[in-house]
């Protein structure tokens, strides 16, 4: 067998096998699922270092119109085909434990190791009909993962979720019939369209409309806090956090850097999708008071320094955006994991139910702080590294408004996650939350490895950029870190950890020599009457309700809740009309039926024609 069909078909032979395994014996199926991933991972590997590999298989023949088995890996898709495996090995350890008792576990399984399947496939794709098979695939499942959660608010998240993201599915396949129409092939290492037609922004506009949505940029995000409400943790650490972007913001590059040749103007729709993506989304971020859709809003966020970084057109802008991708993925998949940790304990999200876990569960606090201070983009750690890249693009094009933009972006998020901190690991514990311990160890080490990701690609950011990201955009680091230095622009990450190093060791020496002697504690009293901790606890969320109820805000937040912002719930009121007039056109002769799908088909093949 080929190279590259052994990650699609092991996963899919896998997940099948999980669903003949009985209940009683689910440790079998756990073992197999395991035992699948890291075999998926280890053979992306293999492909990734391997250098290019190729399979062409003619498969469907209709006519003069042929669709080609067509798979192929190289430096852009091995390295995602890489991440692919390793999220789904952490996500598989983490959930043998995480769904150990629950009773959806057979079909969580067989969901998730299709799913791997599938990304695979997407990224493995060299034929756009190929593609987009694998595409609909993971749709599909991430429709039924999210209905797993098994309740009214996961049923209807799904079909929130599968709305939206079949919505622009459909965007995506009739962009890939228009480009057939102006290539001539379907093959994408064959394919380079010049923008400058109206036809050709159009087929780049439907494209880009599958890549973010499935991404998750504004404003086709809705999907993604929707379902953090219903979906059980993991699936929001596999999908939305990490398989998504990875496969989103992979097809936009791929339109970006081969698929089409772009322009200034396409440029700059993407910088600005961007930037409303990245102050839309935080600015909704800071005022939840629920864990899990407060990291989702921030996944969201996120998603548009990397629409800003390719939106750039530079290699520096490509690279940061491409290395955010990464980062993203590692620190947000982190987070959920972490947010998993703390329900799984503490059987909430909550942030007013929550607060003083840190003594209690220490490898989740820690951990927590990295990812927190990674996607803020606080140096030394990886997330500052790729926002960097893109800070100085925006400064190489001279764009100081997205510049401006990016950076209050980075603060807002910062502040946010001092509130989760706050919120769910300092202060005063709950009475209720009294007896909590550390999660087993199935659970803790994907968290530990995520968290030492972010400091790896920090403090060696140049490794993943010489080996992962700079071929993808032609660009080559000839030394290190000589050329990822101050001199050129871009920040040498090796020394600036090392200074901070000492100065964080520095104020914890100061620290503990203020904590030398002993201190009274006494419990607080209000006018002679002892109050329990419970009535003198500050939950981490009541200052940032303030900006909710700030004038400015006050109105544009209360429309964000109602849906007013939502192209799903603008879309059911738009397609509502659309159906009753539909209706009016019903007259029950199938004549009339025949005539009317003529018509659409005429107009379809005029303006393939044009």
């Amino acid at each position: 067998m080929n190279s590259l069909l052994w990650p699609i078909v092991v996963p899919a032979v896998a997940g099948f096998l999980c669903l003949l395994i009985p209940r009683r014996v689910r440790v079998v199926r756990e073992v197999l699922a395991l035992v699948a991933t890291v075999w998926t991972f280890v053979v992306a590997i293999q492909i990734f270092r391997g250098g290019e590999y190729f399979l062409q298989q003619d498969w469907l023949q209709f006519g003069s119109f042929a669709v080609a088995f067509d798979l192929r890996a190289y430096q852009f898709s091995s390295f995602v085909l890489m991440f692919i495996g390793f999220f789904g090995l952490v996500v598989a350890s983490y959930s043998a434990a995480y769904m150990a008792k629950s009773d959806v576990g057979k079909r969580y399984y067989t969901y998730l190791l299709w799913t791997v399947a599938a990304a695979s496939g997407v990224v493995l794709s060299d034929n756009l009909m190929i593609l987009l098979m694998f595409w609909e695939i993971a749709t599909i499942l991430f429709y039924l993962l999210v209905t797993l959660g098994g309740t009214k608010q996961s049923s209807a998240a799904a079909r929130k979720s599968f709305t939206i993201l079949g919505f622009s599915d459909c965007a995506l396949l009739l962009g890939i019939v228009f480009l057939w129409a102006i290539g001539g092939s379907l093959s994408i290492s064959h394919l380079s369209v010049k923008l400058g037609s109206g036809f050709a922004y159009i087929t780049f506009i439907l494209c880009a409309v599958g890549a973010l949505a499935k991404a998750g940029a504004w404003p086709v995000h809705s999907w993604v806090p929707a379902a953090a409400e219903g979906a059980p943790t993991p699936v929001m650490a596999f999908l939305p956090a990490s398989l998504d972007k990875l496969l989103g913001i992979y097809l936009l590059a791929r339109l970006s850097l081969d698929l089409f040749i772009m322009d200034r103007a396409m440029g700059l729709v993407l910088m600005i999708l961007g930037a409303i993506t990245i102050i839309f989304a935080v600015m909704m971020a800071l005022v939840q008071h629920d864990l899990k859709k407060l990291l989702s809003f921030h996944a969201v966020s996120q998603v548009g320094y990397m629409v800003l970084g390719i939106g750039t057109g530079v290699p520096i802008g490509i690279m940061g955006g491409l290395f955010h991708m990464v980062n993203n993925a590692i620190y947000k998949t982190c987070l959920f994991l972490s947010a998993g940790a703390v329900e799984k304990r503490a059987k909430t999200t909550d942030l007013v139910k929550l607060g003083g876990l840190a003594s209690a569960m220490p490898v989740t606090f820690g951990v927590t702080v990295i990812a927190s201070l990674s996607i803020s983009g606080v140096p030394p750690f990886n997330g500052f590294f790729s926002k960097w890249l893109i800070y100085q693009s925006l400064v190489s094009i001279q764009q100081p408004i997205f510049l401006i933009a990016a950076m209050f972006g980075s603060a807002l998020t910062l502040a946010s996650f001092i509130k989760v901190l706050y919120s769910v690991f300092w202060g005063e514990r709950p009475k209720k939350l009294h007896g909590i311990k550390e999660v087993g160890f199935l659970m803790a080490w994907p968290m530990v490895a995520l968290a030492l990701l972010c400091v790896l690609f920090g403090f060696a950011a140049q490794y993943p950029l010489q080996k992962f990201i700079g071929p993808v955009v032609g660009f080559n680091f000839e030394g290190v870190p000589e050329k990822v230095s101050m001199v050129n622009a871009l920040w040498s990450p090796t020394l600036a950890t090392a200074l901070m190093i000492v100065g964080l060791m520095v104020g914890l020496i100061i620290y503990l020599l203020g904590r030398v002697g002993r201190r009274r504690e006494a419990r607080a009293f209000i006018g002679g009457e002892v109050l329990d901790t419970d009535q003198t606890r500050v939950a981490g969320t009541g200052f940032y309700d303030t900006i909710r109820n700030l004038s400015g805000f006050r109105g544009v937040y209360n429309d964000a809740d109602k849906g007013v912002f939502d192209p799903y719930f603008l879309g059911g009121k738009l397609g509502a009309k659309l159906v009753r007039a539909l209706q009016d056109l019903h007259d029950g002769v199938l004549s009339s039926y025949l005539s009317w799908s003529l018509i659409g088909l005429g107009i379809l093949l005029f303006l393939m024609m044009m």
